[in-house]
C-alpha cells in the first residue's frame, strides 16, 4: 500500500504525482546544473544519471498502471477542458519508456568523452527529455506546442555540441527547418482554436462528434498542423534534413535525437485516431498518411543503399522506421498498427545503438579512408606475402564485441529473424492479410519486404568495411561507459524478442484503446468532476479505460 504524503482525510498518495514527475524532475535538475560551475563534471554526471534512472523507473511504473487505467492529472485541480491536463495511457507510457531507455544509453555513452566536449551538455540533455516527456503526456494541443518548442530549443544546442564546421552547417539547416515547422504549428493551432473554441484534445474529439460549423476551415487547420508533425517525423519530402543533421551530431546527441522523429509519429497517431477515428471527419487524411509513409520508406531505402558512412545509414534507418508506422496507420488496419508500434520500439533502440557503434568505429579509422581508390595496391608485387600474417590473427575483444553488436543492429533494422524487427514486420503482414487484401495492403507488404533487403545489403557492406577489411590503424577500443550504453540498447532489442508475446499483446491492447476515442474523452472530461478539494494536484484514474474493449481488428 502506498504511503500518504499527508495524514488525515485529505491525504494524497505519493504515487498520485507520478504523471507529472517526468516533467518536473528533469527541468528542476537542469536548472540546478545551469547554476553550477562547468568544471564540476563528475557532480553533473551523477545528477544527470540519477535523474534519468528515476525517469526510467517512473516510465516503467506508468506502463503497469496504464495497463489497468489511464492516469489523468489535473494541474492546479482545474478540471478539463479549462485547466491543463496530463494523460498517461498505454501509448504515452510506452513512448516514455522508450525515451528513458534511449536517454540512459546516450547519457552513459557521453561520460566517456562528449559530456566534457562543450558547455551545458547535461542541462540541455535533461531539458530535451523534459520536452519529449511533456509532448507524450500533454492532453491539449497548446501545451503540445510549448513542450515541442522546449524540446527543439534543447536539440539545437545538442546538434551544435562539440562545435566544428560540419556541425554548425548541419545545425543551422536543422534550426531553419524546425522554425518553419513551428510556424506551421502555430498557424494550424490558431485555425483549430478559431473554429472549435478549444485546444483540449478530448474536448475537440467530443465536439467533432457532431459536424462543426466551419468543418472545412477546421480540416485546413489540421492539415497545416499535420505538415508540422510530418516535418518532425522526417517524412518524405519533408525529411531531407535528418540524415545530414544526425550524421553531423555527436554520437550521444544523435542517439537521443532518434526519439525526436518518434514524437512526430506519436502525435500523428494520437490526433488521427482521436479526432478522425469516427464522427463527422472520420478517415480525414488517411490516404495521404499512407502515401507519405510509403514514400518515406522508399526514400529511406534508397538513401541507405547510397550511404557510405554508418552515421548516414543510421539516419536513413530512422526515416524507414517512421515511414513504416505512418504507412501502417494509413492502411486503417488495427492489427497492422499494433505490429508497427512493436516494431517502432525495437527499431528506434537499434538505430540509437548504430549511432553509438559508428562513433567507436570512426575513431579507429579515419572516414577519409573510404574515399581512397579501391585498388590502391594494384601495382604491388602479386607474390608479396607480407600480409600473410593476417591469417589466423587473434580477433581483439573490442572487435568481437562490436561485431556482435553490429550484427544485432543489422538483423533488427533489416527485420531478419530472430529479433523483434522480424516479429514486428511479420505481425504487420499477418494483420494486413487477416482482412480483405486491399491495394494499400499489398503496397505496404512490398515496401516492407524491399526495405528489409535494401537495409541488409548496405549495412553488411558497411560492417565488413568497418570491422573486417585489413588496415594499418589500431583496432577499435571501447571505454566502460561506451560498452555499458551499447549493452543497454542491445539488451532492450533482445528483451523485445524474448518477451515478444507479452509485448505484442500490450501493443494490441494499446491500439484497441486508441480505436475507441470515446473512452479517452470520458477519462479526461469526467475525471475532474467532483474531485475538488481531494488533492492539490487533482489527479484521478478512470475505470479500465476501455483497454480491453473492441474487436481486435477494429478499424482505427
Amino acid at each position: 500500500m502506498n504511503a500518504p504524503l499527508l495524514s488525515g482525510p485529505g491525504a494524497v498518495l505519493w504515487s498520485d504525482h507520478l504523471v507529472v514527475l517526468p516533467i518536473v524532475l528533469p527541468i528542476a535538475a537542469a536548472g540546478v546544473m545551469f547554476l553550477m560551475d562547468e568544471r564540476r563534471h563528475r557532480l553533473k554526471s551523477a545528477i544527470s544519471l540519477a535523474t534519468v534512472l528515476v525517469l526510467l523507473g517512473i516510465a516503467l511504473a506508468l506502463v503497469g498502471r496504464a495497463a489497468e487505467a489511464p492516469e489523468v492529472y489535473h494541474l492546479g485541480n482545474w478540471a478539463a477542458p479549462y485547466g491543463i491536463v496530463l494523460v498517461a495511457d498505454r501509448l504515452s507510457a510506452v513512448m516514455l519508456t522508450l525515451a528513458g531507455v534511449l536517454g540512459l544509453a546516450a547519457l552513459v555513452f557521453s561520460f566517456a568523452r562528449w559530456g566534457r566536449a562543450g558547455p551545458r551538455f547535461h542541462g540541455l540533455f535533461l531539458l530535451l527529455l523534459m520536452g519529449v516527456n511533456g509532448a507524450f503526456l500533454t492532453g491539449d494541443v497548446f501545451n503540445l506546442f510549448v513542450f515541442f518548442e522546449v524540446m527543439l530549443a534543447a536539440s539545437y544546442g545538442l546538434v551544435l555540441h562539440g562545435s566544428g564546421e560540419t556541425r554548425i552547417r548541419a545545425g543551422l539547416g536543422y534550426i531553419a527547418v524546425n522554425l518553419v515547422a513551428s510556424l506551421f504549428f502555430l498557424i494550424g493551432v490558431s485555425l483549430i482554436y478559431g473554429t472549435m473554441g478549444t485546444l483540449n484534445m478530448a474536448d475537440l474529439a467530443r465536439r467533432l462528434a457532431s459536424p462543426p460549423a466551419e468543418a472545412a476551415l477546421f480540416e485546413v487547420g489540421c492539415a497545416v498542423l499535420g505538415i508540422a508533425f510530418l516535418i518532425k517525423c522526417s517524412a518524405w519530402p519533408l525529411g531531407f534534413w535528418l540524415p545530414t543533421t544526425y550524421s553531423a551530431a555527436t554520437a550521444p546527441a544523435a542517439a537521443i535525437l532518434a526519439i525526436l522523429s518518434k514524437v512526430g509519429v506519436y502525435v500523428v497517431i494520437r490526433l488521427s485516431l482521436l479526432l478522425f477515428g469516427d464522427g463527422s471527419s472520420a478517415g480525414f487524411g488517411q490516404s495521404w498518411i499512407l502515401v507519405t509513409g510509403l514514400a518515406t520508406i522508399a526514400f529511406g531505402t534508397f538513401g541507405i543503399l547510397a550511404a557510405r558512412h554508418l552515421t548516414r545509414a543510421a539516419g536513413y534507418a530512422v526515416m524507414i522506421s517512421s515511414g513504416t508506422v505512418l504507412a501502417a496507420l494509413g492502411t486503417g488496419s488495427a492489427a497492422a498498427l499494433s505490429g508497427a508500434l512493436y516494431y517502432l520500439v525495437g527499431s528506434t533502440c537499434a538505430a540509437g545503438a548504430l549511432f553509438l557503434l559508428a562513433e567507436i568505429l570512426q575513431r579507429a579509422r579515419d572516414p577519409a579512408d573510404a574515399a581512397q581508390p579501391v585498388f590502391a595496391d594494384e601495382y604491388r608485387d602479386p607474390f608479396d606475402d607480407a600480409d600473410a600474417v593476417e591469417v589466423g590473427r587473434a580477433i581483439p575483444a573490442a572487435v568481437a564485441i562490436l561485431s556482435s553488436g553490429f550484427l544485432l543492429c543489422t538483423l533488427m533494422l533489416a527485420g531478419i529473424p530472430p529479433l523483434s524487427g522480424f516479429v514486428g514486420k511479420l505481425a504487420m503482414f499477418s494483420g494486413l492479410a487477416s482482412n480483405t487484401m486491399t491495394a494499400s495492403a499489398w503496397w505496404l507488404i512490398a515496401a516492407l519486404t524491399l526495405s528489409s533487403l535494401g537495409t541488409l545489403i548496405p549495412l553488411v557492406r558497411l560492417g565488413i568495411f568497418s570491422l573486417w577489411v585489413p588496415h594499418d590503424d589500431p583496432p577499435p577500443t571501447m571505454r566502460t561507459p561506451e560498452l555499458a550504453s551499447l549493452s543497454v540498447l542491445l539488451a532492450a532489442c533482445i528483451a523485445l524478442a524474448l518477451w515478444g508475446g507479452p509485448a505484442l499483446a500490450y501493443s494490441e491492447a494499446t491500439v484497441r484503446w486508441l480505436s475507441q476515442p470515446q473512452d479517452y474523452v470520458r477519462a479526461v472530461l469526467d475525471s475532474g468532476k467532483g474531485e475538488a478539494g481531494k488533492s492539490s494536484a487533482g489527479k484521478s484514474s478512470v475505470g479500465n479505460g476501455g483497454a480491453g474493449n473492441g474487436a481486435a481488428g477494429a478499424r482505427p
